[in-house]
């Protein structure tokens, strides 16, 4: 995926109202009007929300007629999340060599306990 097209991506998942769009076309085709009908915002403005997911290639719209019903494209998606398992990789890692250590002290914990309950409590009087 070219930098450009993942920026696109990125910017317009930043969104909570274009995740939501997205969340919706998930479930199938729909006009805008459909899709402004949960929010408490104009035609307009979702109309620029669309506009942003179309440049990032998350939408498309297609004429039926008199309506023009968009579609989610999941393609860029599936490349951002490609992208993303790289990081997902570091992390699993990261976390193994943290469950390492972990064992390691609680080992060396459970030893000193070990030795504690053994020795002697001192000289008694």
């Amino acid at each position: 995926m070219g930098t450009e097209l993942l920026d696109a991506t990125f910017a317009a998942l930043a969104d909570p109202t274009r995740r939501a769009i997205l969340a919706r076309l998930a479930a199938g085709e729909a006009t805008v009007t459909e899709l402004a009908e949960p929010f408490a915002m104009s035609q307009p403005a979702i109309s620029k929300h669309l506009r942003v997911l179309e440049r990032a290639g998350l939408v498309s719209r297609r004429r039926d007629a008199q309506r023009r019903p968009c579609r989610l494209e999941a393609r860029p998606l599936r490349e951002a999340t490609a992208w993303l398992a790289n990081y997902r990789d570091y992390w699993a890692e990261s976390y193994q060599r943290l469950d390492a250590l972990l064992d390691e002290l609680r080992a060396v914990d459970q030893t000193d306990a070990d030795r504690r309950r053994s020795q002697p409590d001192g000289p008694r009087g």
